[in-house]
Parts: C-alpha cells; structure tokens; sequence
C-alpha cells in the first residue's frame, strides 16, 4: 500500500490512537481521524496531510482503510453498525476498502463482524497491538493479526509504520482472541510480582535488590522488566495504560477461557482482583498502581 494512494480514516484518537496517526502522517499517509473528543483535533494542527470529522460516517467516505482503536467491542459494534441516536459507518465504507480493528476487543464479536462485513464487500482484519504508548510512539508496537492471508500480506507494509513484530495468528477473531490471552498473562504477572515485592519488604529486604534477582532469574518477566523500576517502586505509576482497560482486557480473556469450557480459576482472580483495584484506586489510575492497592493490605 503506497501512502500516495491509500487515504486513511483513523477513528478512535485516544493515548494510542494519536501517536499511530503520527506515524502514518509521517510516512506520507493522508488520514482523516474521527474522535468523541474533538478537542483532539488540536494535537494535529499543522499537519497539511490530517483532517478532523465531525462524524464518522463522513470521516469514512473516501477512505480505503478504516482502523479503529476504540475502547471495547460494544462501542466498536456501536461505530459500526449504529445506536440509538448515531448511524452507523458499516454501510458507509467503500466496497473493496479495508478495516482493521486494532483495539482490544470480544474475539467472538470480531469474527460475528467479519462475517458481516464480508457481506457488505468490506475486507476485514482484527489487528490489535501491544507494547503501550511509548512504543506507539516510536512505532515499534507488536501486533498481532486475523484474517485472510492474502489481506494480511496486502495491509503489512502499512502496518509497518505503526509496529515492528507483525505476526498473522489465523483467521478473523483470532488476533483478538491472542491478545486478550496475552494481556491476562501481563497482568496476572503484574499482580504476582506486586505481591511478591511487598511481601520482601515486610521482611526486610531491599525491593530493588530482589527485583534484579527476579530479572536473573525464572521469575523474570514485563513487570519486572519494564515497570517495577520505571513506575511502581518510584511511585510514579504514569506508565500511560490504564488499571480500567486492565480490568476490561481480563475481562474478554476470561469470557474466552469460559467460552472455550477451560479451567480459569486464576484468570477468575485476576478479574476480582482488577476490578477491586479499579474501584478501589479510582477513574484514571494506571495498571502498575495495582502495586499500591496490593500494599494497603500490608
């Protein structure tokens, strides 16, 4: 896909969603983004190659890809196929264009949407990313994607722009279903390693110490690595993810758990856990604050 000849609508301008379009811009992509918060259009300003809607309908009327970046499959099947009061884009896409669903999102509603889509001509592709904001930033995300091969294979160097590890995990639904299993691994991990630290510090040992100790060793893992040091000994907790899509993701992953008759007994602690973080903690905590909930216990 040649930037030239390839206009993109980006709907869905959130923590993630702005520096993507950044990089789209960048590599001499025309996108136009659509967002509840048209405020966000200000972050754009300058760029000669973005345009801001006021609705998504007309923000997806010339596009030949449409990706979203939303925050959960009820308000992706509300983009898409409409909701009281909103008109849905579904019938508004271009037969022949691409959508890539690059948000977090119900592997099973993904693979119902494919479906429907197909009907109307729409090539779709869930595509849904980790490594959170800094590396959407520096475009150095993973993702992971489901759908038909050869869609794959024409969407890749698009994708490019935005990732660095692309892998195709199947067909439609697929990606979503890899995510959210993913993303239940993280944060089970987060948990773990929260409870793990605190409990040396009640002892009497230096956290920072048995933190090393853990990343030379089989406990190592993305906590340990990237975020104990970062945002969570420091108190900083302002990785830029937040606890409540924590808390949403595990959600999808243990419906999936669920769905596919699977034992789920710590993927069910894990969702009690989020949650009560979440409620506990407030609107706007970030996941690695988990560390602070788990320490009011002590």
């Amino acid at each position: 896909m040649k930037p030239s000849e390839t206009p993109i609508t980006f709907i869905g301008l959130g923590l993630m969603g702005v520096p993507m379009v950044n990089n789209l811009l960048k590599a001499g992509f025309t996108v136009t983004g659509f967002d509840l918060n048209a405020e966000v259009a200000e972050k754009f300003s300058g760029q000669q190659n973005f345009k801001f809607s006021k609705t998504p309908t007309e923000a997806v009327s010339d596009a030949s890809v449409t990706i979203f970046m939303l925050p959960d499959s009820s308000i992706i099947d509300g983009v898409l196929w409409g909701r009281a009061g909103q008109e849905g884009i579904a019938t508004h896409l271009k037969k022949g264009s691409y959508l890539l669903d690059m948000s977090s999102a119900s592997p099973v509603s993904s693979r119902d949407n494919n479906q429907k889509l197909k009907e109307l001509g729409i090539k779709y592709l869930d595509a849904p990313v980790s490594g959170g904001v800094k590396k959407a930033i520096d475009a150095t995300l993973s993702i992971i994607v489901g759908g038909l091969a050869e869609d794959y294979e024409k969407t890749y160097a698009l994708l490019e722009f935005m990732g660095k590890s692309i892998t195709h995990v199947g067909a439609a639904g697929a990606a979503h279903a890899v995510k959210a299993l993913n993303n239940y691994i993280s944060a089970a991990g987060l948990i773990a390693v929260s409870e793990s630290l605190i409990a040396a510090e009640k002892f009497g040992l230096d956290t920072h110490v048995v933190n090393k100790v853990f990343n030379a060793s089989t406990g190592k893992n993305n906590t340990t690595e990237n975020k104990v040091e970062n945002f969570m000994l420091n108190e900083a907790f302002n990785s830029g993810f937040s606890l409540a899509l924590m808390s949403k993701d595990v959600q999808i992953a243990l419906k999936f758990i669920k769905d596919m008759e699977c034992y789920s007994d710590l993927a069910q602690q894990c969702v009690k856990t989020s949650e009560e973080a979440n409620q506990s903690l407030g609107k706007g905590a970030d996941h690695t604050a988990v560390f602070k909930y788990v320490k009011s216990f002590q």
